[in-house]
C-alpha cells in the first residue's frame, strides 16, 4: 500500500529533509583530501542532533554509522571509518534524519579535490538525471515514468544504470512502497498522486551496471571496478508534478488550480 500524506505530515517531512540538506551541504564543506570518512560521519551526527533531529541510518538493520560514505567504485552504503580521501577521489554521501518519527533521505556525490574529465562528467549527467526524474514526477504519470526519464541520459552517455538498488517511498520508515527503478520502459508501476512522498536516487557507473556486495554486508561496488556516482532527493507529488523536500517550496504543493486542485488534509491509501 502507498500512503497519501496529510498536509500536517507534509510539513514534517519537509522539516526532516531540511535538516539533511543543511547537514549534506556541510558534511560537503569539509570534504577534502585528507579527511577521513569518519570524519564526515561525526560532522554529519553533530549537525542531524543539533536541529533536534535523530540519524535515519543509525542502528538502522543493524547499520552502524550516521552517513553511507561511498568512494570511487563504491556505488552505495560504504561505512565510514578511518580511510582518507585522496585527491581525484569522488565521494558519494547519502544522509538521513528523523524529526517527530518522520523521514527525510538525499544523496550527492562529491568530488575531492580536482577530478578528471570522465568523472566529472559523471557527475553533472547523474545529477541531471535526478532532475529530469523529479520532471517526470507528475500527477498521473506512472512511477516507471521517473525511471524511463533517468535511463535516457545514461544511455546516451553509455553509463550502467544500476538495477539492484531503486528509490522508495519515504513516510514513517525509511523505506516504503513504491519501488521506484532509475530504468524503464515507462507506463508501469503505481500511478502518482499528490501526496505521495517518494525518494528519487539514481546511480550511474562509468562502466557496466552490475554490482556486487562486499564482505562486510553493506558497502555496494561496481563488479567492473569502474566509477560511480548517486544522487538523491525526496520528492513529494503535487497537482502541478514533484517538489523537493527541504528547500522551502513546500507550498507549491497548495497552489489551488480549482476546486478540486487542493490535497485533502487526511491520509489515504491506493493500492501498488
Amino acid at each position: 500500500m502507498i500512503t497519501l500524506r496529510s498536509s500536517d505530515e507534509l510539513a514534517k517531512l519537509e522539516r526532516a529533509s531540511q535538516v539533511v540538506l543543511e547537514t549534506l551541504e556541510i558534511v560537503a564543506a569539509s570534504v577534502q583530501p585528507g579527511a577521513t570518512t569518519s570524519d564526515l560521519d561525526r560532522i554529519a551526527e553533530e549537525e542531524i542532533r543539533r536541529r533536534g533531529a535523530v540519524p535515519a541510518f543509525l542502528g538502522y538493520r543493524g547499520f552502524p554509522k550516521t552517513l553511507c560514505t561511498s568512494i570511487n567504485d563504491e556505488v552505495v552504503h560504504g561505512i565510514p571509518g578511518k580511510r582518507s580521501l585522496k585527491e581525484g577521489d569522488i565521494v558519494g554521501v547519502d544522509c538521513g534524519a528523523i524529526v517527530d518519527g518522520y523521514y527525510g533521505d538525499a544523496a550527492r556525490t562529491i568530488a575531492v579535490g580536482r577530478i578528471d574529465a570522465d568523472r566529472q562528467q559523471l557527475l553533472a549527467v547523474t545529477r541531471q538525471a535526478l532532475e529530469a526524474g523529479i520532471a517526470a514526477a507528475a500527477t498521473g504519470a506512472r512511477v516507471s515514468d521517473i525511471g524511463a526519464a533517468i535511463e535516457i541520459l545514461a544511455i546516451r552517455h553509455g553509463y550502467g544504470v544500476v538495477r539492484d538498488f531503486v528509490g522508495h517511498g519515504v513516510g514513517t520508515a525509511l523505506h516504503e512502497e513504491p519501488q521506484v527503478p532509475n530504468y524503464g520502459p515507462g507506463g508501469r508501476g503505481a500511478v502518482l498522486k499528490p501526496g505521495m512522498v517518494i525518494a528519487i536516487e539514481p546511480m550511474f557507473n562509468l562502466g557496466r551496471a552490475e554490482v556486487k556486495v562486499d564482505r562486510d554486508g553493506w558497502t555496494v561496488r561496481t563488479r567492473d571496478g569502474s566509477a560511480s556516482a548517486h544522487f538523491e532527493h525526496t520528492v513529494a507529488i503535487g497537482r502541478s508534478g514533484g517538489v523537493v523536500l527541504g528547500r522551502g517550496q513546500l507550498s507549491q504543493l497548495f497552489r489551488v488550480e480549482s476546486a478540486e486542485a487542493s490535497i485533502e488534509p487526511h491520509i489515504s491509501a491506493v493500492g501498488v
